[in-house]
């Protein structure tokens, strides 16, 4: 799962050199643990950056390579208690956490296990059975591996986290469990030091073996969850192929991955997923890219079609010369916007990590003050149930579940995105998704196909006469340079062979040519008038309407009369009026900008909906309609395809590229659109919508537990009501706000966009 961004030595404009790259962090428990992490990295020499998101469990570096390294940085973390996972390629580095993750999974399992099967006898013994003989040294003696053994990572951690003046999760663990096993531990040695001060030396061991059985159980579920929330992400890299067969002085060679370098020629069998970009050299076959496109029906491949990695042969074989390998090939740049997407952070994610990174260390404060406030007032038993308060408030108080309520949601937005073939390149922009009061359309590429097409013909000729002219015709324009003759040769069916006796070009009008004995025009109606060609009134009609309709007229006549006329056009998106429709049923200001001439702009608007309308317009002017919008108090996402687009793109507060765009239009771009379906706006939208909700109810499960537990942990319904809560219930309860948190998240799988 390493993935390098840029190439090392890599300038900034302030001439520092850079490089990022995503690693594996091991041992992160919580959000604090992720704010450590980020902390420690930045103090790094070397540093400039280092965000790390913790439901993937990864940190995105970018650091100077002539100062730092992976291993030098591992070494910070290990110090910590963390750790890098660090290899020589992106598939070890994926397979190392791969391994490392499922042991931890396993040792989460196997703990819980054991704590469970202890912690049960001595909360049997805790309730029921206090005066059987010698029951507190049976607990104690059930107790003490719970916390050597199963509750080992917690102190550890606690003291790595200590020894650098650090507090997390684990440190609440440690000390609210610690400090009751002690207190238990010298009531079960010392019981007369109680009995002569007339107070019952209460022991704790059921509270400090279920509150590590808790939470080990909450780590193991958490854990399991998280797995389930980069599921896309995993599906995408299950697509790259381990080898190769490279084709070397006329021999099959099997060649993994990581040694295809560009140039190498590569066979593709039938069946088989191809490895890297490239070019067809031989052979030709039909190849699935659905993973590109979206477009379910296979693609035809000949000589010289570009192929591209993870697209999956269908049948006939073929060699490719390699193009782009390894972190340059389409699939690895889609995997690492995926990743990139998912460690970024949501401002309201920032804010998480500052509370989580004070959180700790008020929660120690106002747990000692609860043990002070019962020392003074508390009466006879004051110090007993101080020490319970002070445990009980370090124990409910733990921030996990706080720590994992806006990133899993996130994650699984940005998968869930995934299926929907919408990329998101940053967290931020799907936060701010559901804000969108008006949305502004590029048209050329984005509401149409960005490609002329045949779309209407009418013929005077008997059906026989016109099968024959329509062949003729065609190879007339397969012998043209000019760019709509192409629509026509595309928009009529190959039939039988026509030779033409001659050809000639009639620079601006069309082009005409000889067979079969007649002499025909291919051109505009200037040509028609120059040639003094018989037009019907039928055909002229039909004509000057499609002129209205903003399409380009091609005649195409003998020397006596005009035998057809065609209009070409660049076709609405079947999608587009139904995905227009869509934002403005949502309340969704539509605006669609357009370099095209008003005519044209004007009859697409009114084809698919749309009231406002700006064409002619240059890529600068499109930027000051988004600014202009923006001054009005809207929140303007922008939809375009081109580099023309870009400069409105980047000004927009949401911006979105379609999938078969410039490179330049889909680097800029917060979301891309693989498949170029416009249906895919409004779905975004919704999307962020869906997204920012669960953000907010996982927020309130994450503070209810903290604003009505904490309290309550500090005994401030024991003068009311003689209740104070007990250390058992305090850890069950943060356990519940980690799974509340995770299965919430996890709900936005199932939404409907």
């Amino acid at each position: 799962m390493e993935t390098q961004t840029k190439e090392p030595g890599a300038q900034t404009a302030s001439g520092q050199k850079h490089t990022k790259k995503t690693l594996p962090v091991l041992g992160m428990s919580c959000a604090a643990c992720a704010t450590s992490v980020e902390s420690m990295l930045r103090e790094t020499p070397g540093v400039n950056e280092a965000a790390v998101n913790f439901a993937g469990q990864t940190v995105l570096v970018d650091f100077d390579p002539s100062v730092t390294n992976p291993q030098a940085m591992q070494g910070v973390l290990q110090e910590m208690g963390y750790d890098l996972v660090v290899a020589d390629d992106e598939a070890e580095s994926r397979q190392q956490a791969e391994i490392a993750q499922q042991a931890h999974v396993r040792n989460l399992k196997l703990r819980t296990i054991w704590a469970t099967a202890l912690s049960l006898p001595v909360v049997v013994i805790g309730m029921f059975f206090m005066d059987i003989p010698y029951a507190n040294w049976i607990m104690l003696a059930l107790s003490a591996p719970v916390l050597a053994i199963v509750g080992r990572p917690f102190f550890m951690n606690a003291w790595k986290q200590a020894r650098h003046g650090k507090a997390n999760m684990d440190t609440l663990v440690a000390l609210s469990t610690g400090i009751a096993f002690l207190f238990s531990l010298f009531n079960t040695f010392y019981p007369d030091f109680w009995h002569r001060r007339g107070l019952h030396p209460h022991v704790y061991y059921e509270a400090a073996t279920v509150i590590i059985a808790f939470i080990t159980l909450g780590k193991y579920l958490e854990e399991n969850a998280k797995s389930n929330t980069s599921t896309a992400l995993k599906k995408l890299m299950g697509l790259q192929p381990k080898t190769v067969r490279v084709i070397t002085a006329g021999q099959e060679q099997e060649t993994p991955i990581a040694q295809v370098v560009p140039g190498m020629v590569v066979l593709v069998r039938p069946g088989e997923q191809i490895a890297v970009d490239g070019h067809v050299s031989e052979g030709s076959s039909y190849v699935d890219e659905s993973l590109i496109s979206g477009e379910p029906v296979p693609v035809e491949k000949k000589a010289s079609d570009r192929v591209f990695a993870g697209t999956i042969n269908q049948k006939g074989s073929f060699q490719f010369v390699a193009d782009q390998v390894g972190s340059q090939t389409l699939l690895a740049q889609i995997i690492r916007r995926v990743q990139e997407a998912q460690g970024s952070k949501a401002p309201v994610q920032k804010l998480v990590d500052k509370i989580a990174g004070i959180f700790v260390p008020v929660v120690v404060g106002i747990a000692l003050l609860s043990l002070v406030a019962w020392l003074v007032v508390g009466g006879e038993s004051a110090f007993t149930h101080g020490l319970l308060a002070l445990v009980t408030v370090l124990v409910i108080a733990c921030p996990c579940a706080l720590g994992l309520a806006t990133p899993t949601a996130i994650m699984v937005g940005i998968g869930k995105g995934a299926e929907a073939n919408l990329l998101i390149k940053d967290a931020e922009s799907l936060e701010l998704g559901y804000k969108v009061n008006a949305v502004i359309l590029d048209k050329t590429g984005t509401i149409t196909e960005g490609k002329p097409a045949l779309t209407d013909q009418v013929w005077l000729d008997q059906a026989s006469e016109t099968a024959r002219n329509k062949q003729i015709l065609r190879t007339l324009e397969g012998r043209s340079e000019h760019p709509l003759a192409e629509a026509v040769v595309n928009g009529i069916p190959a039939g039988e062979r026509v030779t033409l006796t001659a050809f000639a070009s009639l620079t601006g009008r069309g082009v005409t040519g000889d067979a079969e004995g007649m002499t025909y025009f291919v051109g505009n109606e200037a040509l028609i008038r120059e040639q003094q060609i018989s037009l019907s009134a039928e055909l002229a009609e039909v004509a000057g309407r499609w002129r209205n309709e903003a399409k380009t007229v091609v005649f195409f006549a003998n020397q006596q009369s005009v035998l057809a006329v065609l209009a070409i056009a660049d076709q609405v998106k079947a999608s587009s009026k139904q995905a227009i429709a869509a934002l403005q049923k949502q309340g969704i200001e539509v605006w669609m900008l357009t370099g095209d001439n008003n005519e044209t702009a004007t009859a697409v608007a009114r084809q698919v909906g749309i009231q406002h309308v700006k064409a002619g317009v240059l890529p600068d002017e499109k930027a000051q309609v988004v600014k202009r919008l923006q001054a009005e108090g809207k929140v303007v996402a922008m939809v375009g395809d081109g580099i023309n687009d870009s400069q409105a793109l980047a000004q927009a507060n949401v911006s979105i590229a379609m999938g078969k765009g410039s490179d330049i239009a889909i680097d800029v771009a917060h979301m891309t659109l693989i498949t170029s379906d416009l249906n895919g706006v409004p779905k975004a939208l919704k999307l962020s919508r869906k997204t920012v909700k669960t953000i907010r109810q996982n927020l309130f499960w994450a503070f209810i537990y903290n604003l009505i537990g904490i309290p309550v942990a500090a005994g401030v319904l024991y003068p009311a009501f003689g209740f104070l809560l007990n250390p058992m219930l305090a850890g069950a309860a943060m356990a519940l706000s980690s799974v509340s948190v995770v299965t919430n998240s996890l709900r936005l799988k199932a939404a409907k966009l």
